[in-house]
C-alpha cells in the first residue's frame, strides 16, 4: 500500500494561508497600511478602484527596503520582528506573523516599488499568484509603493462570494477608521475611483476623532485619563446627548491595536445606566496601555479579540474612570460641598453689655369671633345669616338648590377652553364612522378587540408602521410622494462612510421628498423633507437611512426602496403612549387589514397576536 501523506506545493499552501489572512479587500488594506506604519511612515496614501476589486495601492514615505529584504518579504513566515518564541509575548508593533505579503501575492497580482534613503536606486518586484515574475532596478522615491490588482483572480469561488461594492467599501472604511484613530500623528489620504474621500492631516487624538466622525461630536466628547500599576487608560467618552440608537462609534484600543471586548463594553455601558433610555448607545474611544506580557493577541485570526490577564481589576478601573469623567463634566448629577457656590449666611455676634429683647406681636385685643359685628373687623350679614340653611342642607344629605343648579356659563366656557383639541388627526377617519367592534386601548400601547377565535391584541405602533410602510413604498414606486419645505434648513454632518453612499441614494431620496444640498467637507443641508414627517427628528432619520445603506448595501433598487420606506415609516409612526379615540383605533385597524401583510412589520416583528378561546377558558378554571 502506497503512502498517502504528502507535502502541499507552496502555491497551494499560500492559498490556504490566504484564506485565513485575506478575506476581502479590506484585509489587504489593513495589512499593507500596518506594514507602512511599522516602517515609520508619517504620510500614507491609499488609492482604491471598484472597492478594491480592481486596484489597491498603498503609498508611504517609510524607510523602505533593500533589494534582498524586498524579495524575502514575500516568503512565508518571513518577519523582522520575531527571533524566538519569547518575542511573541513582547510585541509592540502590528503585523508579526509573516504571512501577509505571501498570502496577498497568492491570490492577486502584486507589484512593489521601494527604496531606502541611503540607496541611489530602488527595487521593483512583480509577483502573480505566488509566481515570481521579475525583479529589477528602478528609480523611485524613498518609501514603498504596493500595488495589488485583481484580487482573487485565480480563485473564482472567493471572488464570486465578495459582497457588493458598497458593502466592501464600507468594510474598507471600517478597517481604515480603526487604524487612523490610533495613529493621529500620521497623515492619511484615501482616494476611491479617482475621487478624494478622506484627507486627514497629522493631529491630536481629539482632532482625529472629529475629522473621522464629524464636527458635531467635538462638543460632545468628555476626556478620560487614569494611570494605575495595571493599566493606563486615556481617550474620550460621549456625553448622553451624543448617544444613538444605531451606528454609535465605539472603539477600544490596546497598545495601539484595535480590539473588541464585550466584558469591557459592559463596564462602560454600566456607567450610563441611569443616563440613557433603553436601546441608546454612547460613543467612546478608549486607549489602553498595558504590559505586553499580560495580554495574548494571537487568540483570533484577525487579532481583534485579546485576552487580558487582569480582566476583573481593569473592569473596575474602567468603571471608576468613566464615572469620574462623567461626573466632572456634569453628565451625572452630583453635589460637591467643597466647591459649590453657596450663599453667604450672616453671622450675628452677641454684644456682652446688651440683653436680648423678645419679639413683639401685634394683635387686636378687642376681637371676639362670637360677636356678630366688630368695629375693627366688620362682618358681612350674608356670610353669617346662612348657617341655619347650611345646617338644613347638611341634614338633607348636602343636596341644596344651589348644588342642583346648572354651572355658570363662565365656568362652562372655562372648562371647554381647557379641553384639548386635536388639530390634525393621525388617521383618515371618516365622519360619523360607526365602530363595527368594541375596542379598548391598554397602556397607550395595545388595542384589544374580539375575534371569532378569541381576544385579538394589536401593537398600535407596529400596526401604524405597517400601514405607513405600504403607503411610503407605494409613493416611492409611483414617484408621487409630496415634499415639505423647511423654513430654516437643517445642517447635518456625515461620516466618510455615510457621505460615500449618499450620492447612490440621492435619486431615491429626492423621489421621497428630501432636498439635500452639498456644502462640502461632508456637510449637507436638509432643505425639504417628505410630507408626513414634519416635526420629527429628520436628521436622525437621514442618519438611520444612510446607516442602513452602509450596513446592507444599496446596489439593488428594490432593496433601497424597502429600506427607505421602512426608515420613514418608523419615524412617522405614532409612538407608544399615544392615546387614541375609538374612531382612530377603528381606522387604524381597517387600514392594517387592507395591507398586503398585516401580521408582521416589514422587519419581521409581530403586529397581531390572538389569545384563543381555549386559553381564556383555561385561565378561569
Amino acid at each position: 500500500m502506497s503512502d498517502i501523506i504528502h507535502l502541499l506545493p507552496d502555491s497551494v499552501a499560500n492559498q490556504i494561508a490566504a484564506g485565513e489572512v485575506i478575506q476581502r479587500p479590506a484585509s489587504v488594506i489593513k495589512e499593507l497600511v500596518e506594514n507602512a506604519l511599522d516602517a515609520g511612515a508619517t504620510d500614507i496614501q491609499i488609492i482604491i478602484k471598484d472597492a478594491g476589486r480592481t486596484l489597491i495601492q498603498v503609498i508611504d514615505n517609510g524607510k523602505g527596503m533593500s533589494a534582498t529584504d524586498a524579495r524575502l518579504a514575500f516568503e512565508r513566515h518571513a518577519t523582522s520582528k520575531i527571533r524566538n518564541a519569547d518575542d511573541l509575548f513582547a510585541l509592540q508593533t502590528m503585523g508579526f506573523r509573516g504571512e501577509a505579503l505571501a498570502s496577498i501575492a497568492a491570490v492577486a497580482q502584486i507589484e512593489l516599488k521601494t527604496r531606502r534613503a541611503e540607496d541611489e536606486v530602488g527595487t521593483h518586484i512583480a509577483i502573480s499568484g505566488s509566481t515570481f515574475e521579475h525583479q529589477s532596478v528602478i528609480s523611485c522615491s524613498v518609501g514603498s509603493i504596493f500595488s495589488v490588482k485583481n484580487i482573487f483572480f485565480n480563485v473564482p469561488a472567493r471572488r464570486k462570494f465578495l459582497k457588493s461594492n458598497n458593502v466592501e467599501w464600507n468594510n474598507i472604511l471600517t478597517e481604515f477608521e480603526r487604524i487612523a484613530l490610533v495613529n493621529p500623528e500620521v497623515g492619511f489620504k484615501v482616494i476611491h475611483n479617482d475621487s478624494t474621500v478622506i484627507n486627514l492631516a497629522a493631529s491630536s487624538v481629539r482632532q482625529r476623532i472629529v475629522g473621522l466622525m464629524g464636527k458635531v461630536l467635538n462638543n460632545q466628547l468628555i476626556p478620560v485619563e487614569v494611570e494605575t500599576s495595571l493599566v493606563n487608560i486615556s481617550g474620550f467618552v460621549g456625553n448622553p446627548d451624543a448617544a444613538k440608537k444605531r451606528g454609535a462609534a465605539q472603539f477600544f484600543f490596546v497598545n495601539d491595536r484595535y480590539m473588541r471586548h464585550p466584558y469591557f463594553h459592559k463596564a462602560v455601558m454600566h456607567c450610563y445606566e441611569q443616563l440613557l433610555s433603553a436601546g441608546e448607545m454612547p460613543p467612546y474611544f478608549l486607549y489602553f496601555k498595558v504590559d505586553p506580557s499580560t495580554i495574548d493577541v494571537n487568540i483570533h485570526p484577525t487579532k481583534t479579540e485579546i485576552k487580558f490577564e487582569n480582566e476583573q481589576p481593569i473592569w473596575q478601573i474602567i468603571m471608576a474612570a468613566v464615572k469620574e469623567a462623567l461626573g466632572k463634566h456634569n453628565a451625572v448629577p452630583s453635589i460637591d460641598f467643597d466647591t459649590m457656590d453657596a450663599p453667604d449666611i450672616p453671622v450675628f455676634v452677641q454684644q456682652s453689655n446688651t440683653t436680648p429683647q423678645p419679639p413683639k406681636v401685634n394683635f387686636n385685643a378687642d376681637y371676639n369671633p362670637f360677636k356678630t359685628q366688630s368695629a375693627s373687623y366688620p362682618r358681612s350679614s350674608s356670610a353669617s345669616s346662612n348657617w341655619e340653611k347650611l345646617y338644613q342642607d347638611f341634614e338633607m344629605g348636602g343636596k341644596s338648590e344651589k348644588h342642583e343648579e346648572e354651572p355658570p356659563a363662565e365656568l362652562e366656557m372655562k372648562i371647554n377652553v381647557e379641553q384639548p383639541t386635536v388639530h390634525t388627526p393621525i388617521f383618515e377617519v371618516k365622519k360619523e364612522q360607526e365602530s363595527s367592534r368594541q375596542l379598548l386601548q391598554i397602556k397607550g400601547k395595545y388595542i384589544l378587540t374580539s375575534s371569532k377565535s378569541g381576544l385579538m391584541v394589536i401593537d398600535q405602533r407596529r400596526a401604524h408602521i405597517r400601514v405607513m410602510y405600504d403607503l411610503f413604498l407605494e409613493n416611492i414606486q409611483k414617484k408621487q410622494n409630496a415634499s415639505q419645505g423647511i423654513l430654516f434648513p437643517e445642517m447635518i454632518q456625515l461620516t466618510p462612510a455615510e457621505a460615500s453612499v449618499l450620492p447612490m441614494l440621492s435619486d431615491d431620496l429626492h423621489l421621497l421628498g428630501f432636498e439635500i444640498g452639498d456644502l462640502g467637507n461632508h456637510t449637507f443641508s436638509i432643505n425639504a423633507v417628505p410630507a408626513g414627517v414634519e416635526g420629527k427628528d429628520f436628521v436622525s432619520l437621514l442618519h438611520n437611512i444612510l446607516f442602513n445603506a452602509v450596513q446592507n448595501g444599496c446596489d439593488v433598487k428594490d432593496e433601497i426602496h424597502r429600506m427607505l420606506a421602512l426608515s420613514l415609516a418608523e419615524t412617522a409612526a405614532i409612538t407608544y403612549g399615544k392615546n387614541l379615540n375609538e374612531s382612530e383605533m377603528q381606522s387604524l385597524i381597517d387600514q392594517l387589514f387592507n395591507c398586503t401583510s398585516h401580521s408582521f412589520t416589514p422587519d419581521g416583528k409581530t403586529v397581531i397576536t390572538i389569545v384563543g378561546n381555549d386559553e381564556l377558558e383555561k385561565r378561569f378554571k
